[in-house]
């Protein structure tokens, strides 16, 4: 499993990490041990506060475990993953905590140690210790069977200098051939017999006529960029207004450029509702299975915790009916009969926790499994929507020049960001 591990302070804004419901399905407090708190937070101000006796700064020791994607990591996974890390380290009998958090259909697990040596006031030291994790994360894909992601095999594939240069480099926006802007716009006043069929003419192509001052008659295209037509076809100015007429009689580029700076931002408008309509017809069905889903898993642990609750009582009462009283009691403590009695009920009480245990990892890995398909189905869902999203992106603004570009694309992510909610809630 990737291990990422890092020392740190500010334990409340660590527990606030710890307990988040609200990007996490379900957040599990697995162990305390070692701290007088018995809540999260309080067993992290606990370590805090022990630390105020040292100069440490940093007295936290912060790891996250996640299992690869497709892998079933059982709770007894977890644990000995933390135990190794904890000794690897020298934070063997040092006080912790354990999280298990479940996102997306899958589970991963935080642990905090304190690094203060409370006998000897001091931070206990870790050095290497993103080696020394690393060489645990690799252990434990190679015992378990699991595929070493590249990156462990070669750590130069991380490596952004290694990246292809198609990679690095960036798009750039290729200008039409002048050739074929020359062409239409010759044309368009060809096979035009007036100033409105010729206007006509060139918005089906994309150019608007307009008066370019001391350029006369000009033709601006969909993304601002002004051509003169006396330059740009093979028509003299006074050939020009025989048929269009006083130049000084059409809007003005500056007019222009903001009518079309309006249609712009619609399309863009519509390109977004386009792509939120497709999303949500996508995302909420897919939502609606997981909240059931969701409720449904919910109610089975609910129902297990409760028949482990019951059962706990019963066994403790069992068990405890096994003593005797009054002088055959005495007796019994005399004889160790109570001593064996109690040590039979402290076997049976860690057999029956171990079962219990054992129980509730095969339902929540059971669970899981069952999620995994609707989170793939989630998945590629996801892809497609990032895909549509980029591909509306490169059709608005690849030909776009870069003062247009600045000017409508924070306007389009922004529109986007704030209808597209069903991602995030996913």
């Amino acid at each position: 499993m990737i291990i990422k591990a890092n020392q740190r302070g500010n334990a409340r804004e660590l527990a606030r990490h710890l307990l988040n419901t609200h990007d996490n399905e379900r957040v599990e407090i697995h162990a305390i041990n070692g701290l007088i708190g018995e809540t999260v937070e309080g067993a992290l101000a606990e370590m805090e506060a022990v630390a105020r006796g040292t100069k440490c700064t940093q007295p936290l020791f912060s790891v996250s475990l996640n299992p690869p994607q497709d892998a079933s990591a059982s709770i007894e996974d977890f644990e000995d993953a933390v135990s190794r890390i904890a000794a690897k380290n020298g934070l063997e009998n040092q006080p912790y905590v354990m999280v298990f958090h479940e996102k997306e259909g899958r589970r991963h697990c935080h642990a905090v140690f304190s690094r203060i040596n409370v006998d000897e006031m001091k931070a206990i030291n870790l050095p290497f210790y993103k080696n020394k994790c690393m060489d645990i994360s690799i252990d434990l894909f190679l015992e378990h069977g699991w595929k070493l992601p590249q990156g462990f095999i070669d750590r130069e594939l991380r490596n952004p200098l290694n990246f292809s240069l198609e990679q690095w480099q960036q798009a750039k926006r290729l200008g039409d051939d002048p050739r074929l802007i020359k062409q239409a716009l010759t044309d368009c006043f060809e096979h035009s017999d007036n100033k409105p069929a010729f206007e006509q003419a060139l918005k089906e192509r994309g150019f608007y006529l307009a008066w370019g001052d001391r350029r006369g008659f000009v033709a601006v295209d969909w993304r601002g960029e002004v051509f003169s037509l006396s330059r740009w076809t093979s028509f003299k100015r006074k050939e020009l207004q025989n048929k269009l007429g006083d130049p000084k009689d059409l809007p003005s580029v500056d007019d222009i450029k903001s009518n079309i700076g309006q249609k712009l931002a619609q399309r863009i408008k519509d390109f977004v509702d386009i792509l939120n309509r497709k999303h949500e017809q996508t995302f909420a069905p897919i939502y609606a299975q997981k909240q059931a889903m969701t409720n449904r898993h919910t109610q089975m642990r609910d129902r297990l915790n409760q028949d482990h609750e019951q059962r706990r009582f019963v066994e403790a009462q069992e068990r405890q009916a096994r003593f005797t009283r009054g002088l055959t009691g005495l007796w019994h403590r005399i004889s160790g009969k109570h001593r064996e009695i109690r040590q039979q009920n402290e076997m049976e009480a860690l057999q029956s926790f171990r079962e219990m245990q054992a129980e509730k990892d095969d339902l929540i890995l059971r669970q899981l499994d069952e999620r995994q398909p609707l989170q793939d189905q989630l998945s590629q869902a996801k892809e497609q929507n990032t895909q549509d999203i980029e591909d509306v992106r490169r059709a608005v603004f690849k030909k776009l020049p870069d003062d247009q570009i600045l000017k409508f694309e924070p306007e389009f992510e922004q529109r986007l960001n704030q209808t597209q909610t069903y991602n995030m809630e996913m």
